[in-house]
């Protein structure tokens, strides 16, 4: 297959699916527990007894066995920023699959204690977190530029399909009433696709970044040429093997990458700090456009306005989610990052506002004003579905340099995962002070959202993360005029792909008497084995001349 000319492996669209597996977990729990909250039997076990001899949660108990997840993941997502560094992106998503899977082990062996409920989710949480940060770094740093944003996109493509799958599965046992086993087998059904992505991802090549970063240089070429579906000696191996070893090699020039320098910056690398405060408000605001408001507790909030299936609303909810992902993976692969984002942000909040002011001012017994909350609700997952949901996940994998990206993304996807925890937890607290006034501040949050992107984010498709690097280091280039970047030398991005691949092209024939790669693949990134190139004390910058002629002085070895 080929894109904008460029060859596309089926592996990489391959690796891209397997490892959103990942999101399918991430999504899978988060629907599952709300309709186990509403089952009979779990109620029961875990509930407390009322007057009448009903059972119900306390909003301490509901808050902390929902919210316990969420504390998990954020730990979870800081920890595994070591892991995926030190074991390769590959190998830490099997830990972290082993590690969710404890978690489950611990939930479908309680009987009546719901702290141990709660420590499971804990604990699955630490698994869930660390591969909400890994998998789509992981995926940027793989898949080809040219379809990067549409795979990495596939993350939260299957969030929305795990939420909807725990829906049906969850209505197909609920009324299922021995030992627990309405709620204990969509829980443990978690296992399988633990061990999916667990074993799967074995099998696919690892991140060529990572790779070169841990000066394996055959094996990221091997890793390139398995994504592009073509031969190791291929001019596209080469030409993206030279780009991004010269970007690590500039990188590492100052020494490895700390958690310091995420905060303070570095002045080595453009607004390092500036980035890794962006991402985490960005993942912020995702929790708060108020998108897990209705995951979490649709549910409970529908039985109030006199649903009579509540459950069947929450496949409704689920279904929208998940047919409307497919339409944000082509939005934010044909019109970028920042325009998505902005009117998406406009959307929800217009339709968290109708949401709010009927909830208020309306009758909720009705039946009329009950439709109208749920269609509403639905055509606010539209526009979350279609940009906010796909974009940030997007976002995390591509926005930060190689030396500090696995640590930004781990901090951006703590922030998600604390607000998330905040949601989670004050949610019963908040709704049953405000009721539906709720609506009000998500959509607040959305407007804001919007506003941020517009003055704050840089528009990154349709370039390599290497460029991406580049962009946000040039000179008096304001975020909103950043879509009409174009790398020195090129009228726009389309240009660079297209002269990328004839440079690829004209770097096979030039290996015998310009810039080779051998000093790299031999162990010494900084180093170019050079021909007629010695000579004259030239050589061409294969990394970033792309076969332009750009030539610089011959790097010491």
């Amino acid at each position: 297959m080929r894109m904008y000319g460029a060859p596309i492996g089926a592996t990489s669209i391959a690796l891209a699916v397997l490892a959103s597996v990942g999101g399918f977990i991430f999504g899978y729990d988060t629907g599952q527990i709300s309709d186990i909250l509403a089952m009979d039997d779990f109620l029961q076990r875990f509930g407390q007894q009322q007057a009448d001899g009903s059972h119900a949660f306390s909003n301490v108990r509901e808050g902390l066995i929902v919210g316990m997840l969420s504390i998990g993941t954020l730990l979870g997502g800081l920890v595994g920023s070591y892991a995926s560094n030190w074991l390769g992106r590959r190998r830490a998503m099997s830990v972290f699959c082993a590690v969710f899977s404890i978690g489950v082990l611990i939930q479908v062996t309680a009987f009546h204690s719901w702290v141990q409920i709660m420590m499971g989710r804990f604990v699955a949480g630490w698994g869930v977190g660390a591969l909400s940060a890994a998998v789509p770094v992981y995926q940027s740093e793989t898949c080809p530029k040219e379809i990067r944003g549409s795979l990495v996109s596939t993350y939260q493509l299957m969030i929305t399909f795990g939420i909807l799958v725990a829906y049906c599965i969850s209505i197909g046992t609920r009324n299922v009433d021995q030992s627990g086993a309405s709620w204990r087998i969509p829980i443990a059904i978690g296992w399988l696709w633990a061990l999916v992505l667990g074993v799967g991802i074995l099998f696919m090549p690892e991140s060529p970044r990572w790779l070169i970063a841990h000066e394996q240089y055959d094996a990221a070429k091997v890793s390139l040429a398995k994504v592009r579906g073509v031969a190791v000696d291929s001019h596209h191996v080469e030409y993206a093997f030279a780009e991004i070893a010269e970007d690590v090699k500039k990188e590492e020039e100052g020494g490895k990458g700390t958690w310091l320098e995420c905060f303070v910056g570095n002045p080595r690398i453009p607004k390092l700090a500036y980035r890794t405060y962006l991402l985490m408000t960005l993942q912020a605001i995702q929790q708060l456009t108020g998108a897990n408001y209705f995951f979490y507790y649709g549910a409970t909030v529908f039985q109030s306005v006199g649903i009579s299936d509540s459950f069947v609303t929450q496949i409704i909810f689920g279904a929208v989610n998940f047919v409307c992902t497919f339409f944000g993976i082509y939005v934010m692969e044909r019109f970028g990052r920042r325009w998505p984002l902005i009117i998406g942000g406009i959307w929800n909040s217009a339709w968290l506002f109708a949401y709010a002011g009927v909830g208020v001012t309306q009758d909720t017994d009705s039946k009329a004003t009950g439709s109208f909350l749920i269609a509403a609700s639905c055509l606010f997952i539209v526009g979350y579905a279609s940009t906010w949901a796909p974009g940030i996940w997007i976002l995390t994998g591509e926005t930060a340099p190689t030396r500090t990206r696995q640590k930004q993304a781990g901090l951006a996807v703590a922030s998600n995962w604390l607000w998330n925890f905040l949601l989670a937890f004050f949610t019963p607290f908040i709704t049953g002070a405000i009721g539906y006034a709720y609506g009000f501040v998500f959509a607040g949050c959305n407007l804001a959202g919007a506003i941020i992107v517009y003055f704050f984010l840089y528009e990154s498709s349709k370039l390599s993360l290497e460029r991406v690097n580049q962009m946000y280091g040039t000179p008096g280039l304001k975020p909103w005029q950043s879509e009409k970047w174009a790398p020195p030398g090129y009228r726009s991005r389309m240009d660079e792909m297209e002269e990328s691949k004839i440079a690829a092209r004209n770097s096979t024939a030039h290996r015998e008497d310009t810039t080779g790669l051998d000093g790299i693949a031999n162990g010494n990134p900084g180093g170019y084995r050079t021909g007629r190139a010695d000579s004259d004390e030239t050589m061409r910058e294969v990394g970033n001349g792309y076969g332009k002629g750009v030539t610089k002085k011959p790097v010491a070895v």
